[in-house]
């Protein structure tokens, strides 16, 4: 995904041992065995359990964490004196709020009396985020029939543990914690970081509490028979001062909340189908891309994913931003703008950056600011930038927004520049990449975990490494470029680039395509020897069309051979393969957001039957997964008949392109394109999954204009029907 996440270089290890964690997702605590819930809002997320507490521990990732910094560690509710039961755990199909109904287990007095038994107060806990912080309200009712007298503590530590700390980096020295300061109804927790920053965590509380503590309040209420109490806490991040009651605040930024979600996601188009489970996936995933969204000044921008990606990636953006152009063309704006704004300008090896590259990542925490991880503003990775040139051409072409291209121009010369001058590092017309200094990450391409990159035997690559889908990417880049320059009014430069396409699309046929394996190899390493392994990256060959479409039909049947497709989605390696692990990070796992890439690229040589497959493959996984939420990945373990699939322990869930995957497969079996200057909707052989029958799309907008189209099969065919346009929208089908 974004960083190393399965260890790094053991020889490099061996040398630096400190260095494994700072960039290690240890795998002691499955979230899978967690099942977490999530919130997310702006700069701040939230991971709980099912009762709505964060329990800290060894290996717990529950928190309040604010700007990769952990402002609330413990969370802990219970009903005189005992933890209550849980009855329900639900978060509202927009992501607004969290919800968890508790209720009291038998209560025995010292002497072990029962003197409530169960099932008689019933709590109810409603939690958001807004504007960095956390708003919840504690509804308590009595179902007694006689009165009752009710307890209420909660338990509460802020550890300001730094991301890379809870992730399992130790550190050998850290700040300060300042002594709490205490009010009748709040408190402010303070720690002074080795960065000289204080970070403030401020709990209060509305009604004034019983007691309170440093790490404890208590609520004692007298509750007559169905009478009600409802009691409110704020935590605030860095809020050194409460704006308003905490009841007040409550209420009013749960109203602003909702309005703020309905404003975003209304940009986007509906999709309502004949199979209630995907209706339910494809909210799921709209509502996921939505809560990931963060306003930046230069537009909406999707962080990566909760809880260990909860920020900018260059990468993932750009790619979540090209599957769900079709949706929502104001992401892709969002993100090429951003990414312009914080494109590097100079040579700085300590965070691998070079004039014109774009960010991979960015870290705001107090290791990042002290430079104990290299990450604070990062540019180690090599596709980002090709992808940058190869969004803004294909955001031109979904809209027709010449005037934003033309600001972003110093910014697609930059890019182009780079390319050239940086990412070919010995002329050979490949783009290389290889870290600058030893703190760096050690690959630098999707999958950069350390083994991802290998020859036939297992041995590992020694870069520089020329990855096959980053020549693909490069291909698409020198692509949208001449889209661009053609747009602009510079037709010479715009034939130069169709010039550079074609050049580098022989070369990479001629260097990377292997006939007895089928497809192309991996990656050529620094010595310029393939990598004579078969693998995901080149369905990115089909998804950039650098591949011949005499290679399309070998690659197609190696992707999906029963090797390689293990009936969830093609794995990032097949079984056939010297490191195959399904339950790996890169190495045989399946990736809902590469399957979307590749079924894009297999519909845009005709295989829309594979497309369809990986599509139903990825939907029947969904349907098994609590929220029909897909993760990050998942383990590459085969299909068997009703069962659902392998989970991979610490997957990040939700994941902004995971979420975006369900969107782009369906555009993909649709062959659903745009043509803003004619004013045309197309859909190119459109074809229909098997669990799909009718596929409703409404504010499909093109220019000024937009349609609702019903998208339905019948028999062999599939027939496309106007439902409603409005403005002089054309939809056309061609079978």
């Amino acid at each position: 995904m974004s960083n190393i996440s399965a260890g790094i270089d053991a020889a490099t290890a061996s040398l630096r041992p400190a260095a494994v964690a700072q960039f290690f997702i240890p795998a002691a605590a499955s979230l899978q065995e967690r099942r977490p819930r999530t919130l997310k809002h702006g700069d701040t997320f939230a991971v709980f359990d099912y009762n709505g507490d964060a329990l800290s521990g060894p290996g717990s990732p529950e928190g309040l964490y604010h700007r990769d910094t952990r402002y609330l560690s413990h969370l802990y509710l219970t009903i005189n004196g005992q933890r209550p039961m849980l009855l329900s755990s639900t978060l509202r199909d927009d992501n607004a709020t969290l919800t968890c109904d508790l209720t009291n287990p038998d209560l025995f007095d010292d002497r072990g009396k029962l003197v409530m038994g169960h099932d008689l107060i019933h709590l109810r806990r409603s939690r958001f985020l807004w504007n960095d912080r956390c708003y919840e309200r504690v509804a308590v009712r009595n179902y007694d029939e006689r009165r009752q007298h009710v307890r209420i503590q909660i338990a509460f530590q802020a550890d300001f543990a730094d991301l890379f700390e809870v992730r399992g980096t130790a550190r050998a020295k850290r700040g300060r914690d300042l002594p709490a300061v205490i009010e009748p109804a709040c408190i402010l927790l303070s720690y002074i970081g080795l960065d000289d920053r204080k970070r403030s965590t401020r709990l209060s509380f509305v009604p004034e509490p019983s007691e309170i503590r440093s790490d404890l309040v208590t609520y004692d209420f007298e509750l007559d028979r169905h009478e009600s109490r409802s009691l409110f806490i704020t935590i605030g991040c860095d809020q050194t001062s409460a704006d308003q009651p905490a009841h007040y605040s409550f209420f009013l930024a749960l109203r602003d909340a909702r309005r703020a979600l309905r404003a975003s996601s209304s940009r986007a188009a509906l999709i309502a189908t004949s199979n209630e489970i995907f209706n339910e996936v494809s909210r799921r995933s709209v509502s996921d891309l939505y809560m990931l969204m963060t306003d930046t000044a230069e537009g909406p921008y999707p962080y990566a994913g909760i809880p260990w990606f909860s920020t900018v990636f260059g990468r993932d953006a750009l790619i979540t931003a090209h599957q769900t152009l079709w949706l929502d063309p104001e992401i892709a704006r969002g993100v090429l703008c951003h990414l312009a704004a914080n494109q590097a300008a100079n040579v700085d090896p300590a965070s691998d950056a070079e004039p014109g590259k774009i960010l991979h990542e960015v870290r705001y925490g107090e290791m990042a600011e002290l430079g104990e991880v290299p990450f604070r503003r990062y540019y180690g990775s090599v596709d980002s930038t090709p992808l940058f040139v190869m969004l803004a051409g294909d955001y031109l072409k979904r809209t027709s927004d010449l005037a934003t291209i033309e600001r972003l121009m110093p910014h697609i010369e930059a890019a182009l520049t780079w390319i050239d001058e940086y990412g070919d590092r010995d002329g050979d017309g490949f783009v290389e990449y290889g870290r600058l200094t030893e703190e760096g990450l050690i690959n630098q391409a999707w999958k950069d975990s350390h083994d991802s990159v290998f020859h036939a035997d297992g041995t590992l690559a020694r870069g520089p490494i020329a990855i096959a889908e980053v020549q693909a990417y490069v291909y698409g880049a020198w692509l949208s470029a001449l889209e661009i320059f053609r747009r602009i009014g510079k037709p010479e430069r715009a034939a130069s680039f169709l010039a550079r396409a074609e050049a580098l699309r022989r070369a990479f046929d001629i260097s990377f395509f292997d006939e007895e394996l089928g497809t192309y190899v991996l990656a050529l390493d620094g010595d310029k020897r393939p990598c004579r392994v078969r693998s995901s990256n080149a369905g990115h060959a089909l998804f950039t069309g650098i591949a011949y479409p005499e290679r399309a039909a070998q690659i197609a049947r190696t992707l999906m051979s029963a090797s390689s497709f293990c009936g969830w989605g093609i794995r990032t390696l097949p079984s056939t393969e010297a490191r195959y692990n399904p339950m790996s990070y890169h190495n045989g796992s399946v990736w809902p957001h590469d399957n979307a890439m590749i079924a894009s690229g297999l519909a845009r040589y005709g295989y829309r039957t594979e497309a369809a497959r990986i599509f139903e493959g990825l939907f029947a996984a969904a349907s098994y997964i609590e929220l029909r939420r897909l993760p990050e990945l998942l383990c590459g373990m085969p299909r068997q008949r009703a069962r659902g699939p392998t989970f991979y322990p610490v997957a990040c869930s939700p994941q902004a392109w995971a979420a975006a995957a369900p969107l782009s497969l369906l555009q993909s079996c649709l062959g659903l394109g745009f043509d803003p200057d004619g004013m045309q909707i197309s859909f190119n052989l459109p074809q229909l999954p098997s669990f799909l029958d009718e596929v409703i799309l409404r504010h499909l907008w093109i220019g000024s204009g937009s349609a609702d189209v019903a998208i339905r099969g019948s028999g062999r065919q599939v027939v496309v029907d106007v439902i409603d346009r409005r403005g002089n929208v054309q939809v056309l089908t061609t079978a």
